[in-house]
């Protein structure tokens, strides 16, 4: 885990992994707003030779309602990305970015309320990841 993400290592081909992450972040009131594949774009657009990789934008609206109202300007860090990477043979690696580290790249002065979204969103993450296991 770096100091900015949230990861799990899985011991499942990259199609059932990706399947088994949106079921979590479903299970924990996550929505997938957005699909990056990732290793596609790059190799369409620089001609770069990735393994499977899809970045997911998940969204639990109560939380990011909450957040914007604390902060709005928070909005530019939202929704939450959840990357699914293939590392070989039936197996995965899944980072999500933690939220407590996007309370930490502003001020001092975080409002608490944003700090408690931060808390539960890391929380609900944490336990998705969990899962996969």
């Amino acid at each position: 885990m770096t100091a900015y993400t949230l990861t799990a290592a899985v011991g499942r081909p990259f199609a059932e992994t990706l399947d088994a992450v949106r079921a979590a972040l479903g299970e924990e009131g996550f929505g997938v707003l957005t699909e990056i594949d990732l290793a596609s774009t790059l190799r369409e657009k620089v001609g770069a030779d990735l393994p499977p990789q899809v970045i997911l934008g998940a969204c639990r609206p109560q939380l990011a309602h909450q957040a914007v109202l604390a902060d709005p300007s928070v909005a530019a860090l939202l929704p939450c990305n959840v990357v699914v990477r293939s590392t070989g043979d039936d197996r995965c690696v899944v980072e999500a970015f933690d939220p407590a580290a996007m309370v930490s790249l502003g001020s001092a002065d975080v409002p608490e309320a944003l700090r408690e979204v931060a808390d539960d969103a890391r929380a609900r993450l944490t336990d998705a990841l969990a899962r996969l296991g």
